[in-house]
């Protein structure tokens, strides 16, 4: 038994000097020192030799206890040292490392950019909700159950009579049915339709639209913000034009088109958005007395206007989150 004792004691040391980390030096500890370690076991066999054994034996595991419990804390201390010794310093004089918080998506600056034009202007802004009823998003903007704008299948219909906005065109109907004239403000918005997914469409997208109503208001009026509007955000050099057109709810009604270059340095005419004076029926179907009160309006695609200041090609770049795309802006 005594020679066990001592055995013991000596594959411990042994296994000691083959510890390289903590970690396994807390795995020694388990099995040597622990209370069913082995040299704990080793001390309770004590008790059970004969009497005249006892003396000897016991005195013998209590050294071998006590030179493995030693030689365990050097180990522990040398280790401890050496890992504290190899871990990065570090100096808190230095600088800390800057914080990378983002930026405005180029929407969001595209959008701020256009208020901040038409706020110059005179223009107040105006919100409405995204889900509509059809008489704020159609009848009120003199659009029949006849007209093709209204087929279920180019709207995203929650229930009957109620969908999302297909155009900000209603914000304008619930500023005039609670607002008198004057009136002079834009609103911008989201907006649904269900639009094939390619480089130009999308099933949401973000438009502006600018709504002037008081008593003389004239195409001539309409003409000279939006030519103001254009040489501020593409630069007084660039050319536009209007084009006639048709809209249930402006008459007479006309497209906007800008003459850009592409890469190639190749001109051509873009459609950017569409105006025109607002129909009498619209006004009456608010409230408003047409005889006395004009107005015009016009909407823009922000998506659109962005991708013509910026050279972007495909509309789907401002909605895959590609941080590669938004860091340019």
């Amino acid at each position: 038994m005594l020679e066990q004792f001592e055995k013991t004691g000596k594959d411990a040391q042994a296994e000691l000097e083959k510890v390289t980390n903590l970690e396994q030096l807390e795995d020694f500890r388990i099995k040597y020192l622990a209370r069913k370690g082995q040299i704990t076991q080793m001390l309770n066999q004590v008790g059970k030799l004969p009497p005249e054994q006892k003396p000897q034996a016991g005195q013998i595991a209590n050294r071998i206890k006590k030179e493995v419990a030693e030689a365990f804390e050097q180990r522990k201390k040398t280790l401890s040292q050496s890992q504290e010794q190899t871990q990065e310093l570090i100096d808190v004089t230095l600088p800390g490392k800057p914080v990378y918080i983002g930026k405005m998506h180029i929407i969001t600056q595209t959008l701020n950019e256009l208020l901040e034009i038409f706020g110059r202007m005179g223009f107040s802004v105006a919100y409405g909700p995204e889900v509509e009823d059809e008489w704020h998003n159609f009848v009120a903007l003199n659009i029949g159950p006849e007209h093709p704008a209204r087929d279920p299948s180019d709207n995203f219909y929650i229930k009957d009579n109620i969908l999302l906005r297909s155009q900000t065109s209603t914000i304008q109907i619930r500023v005039m049915e609670n607002q008198k004239p004057p009136i002079r403000v834009v609103a911008p918005g989201r907006v649904y339709r269900p639009d094939t997914v390619d480089a130009t469409h999308m099933y949401m997208f973000y438009q502006l639209e600018a709504l002037v109503v008081d008593e003389g208001v004239s195409m001539v009026d309409m003409k000279t913000t939006i030519e103001q509007f254009i040489h501020a955000f593409f630069g007084r050099e660039t050319k536009w034009r209007f084009r006639p057109s048709f809209f249930p709810f402006t008459e007479p009604s006309a497209e906007v088109d800008l003459l850009l270059k592409d890469k190639s340095g190749k001109e051509s005419w873009t459609e950017m958005g569409g105006c025109g004076m607002v129909d009498p029926n619209v006004f009456d179907a608010v409230g408003i007395d047409s005889e006395k009160y004009t107005g015009w309006a016009f909407g823009f695609g922000i998506e659109r206007l962005a991708m013509r200041k910026y050279g972007i090609t495909d509309i789907r770049l401002f909605f895959e989150n590609d941080l590669r795309f938004l860091e340019q802006f």
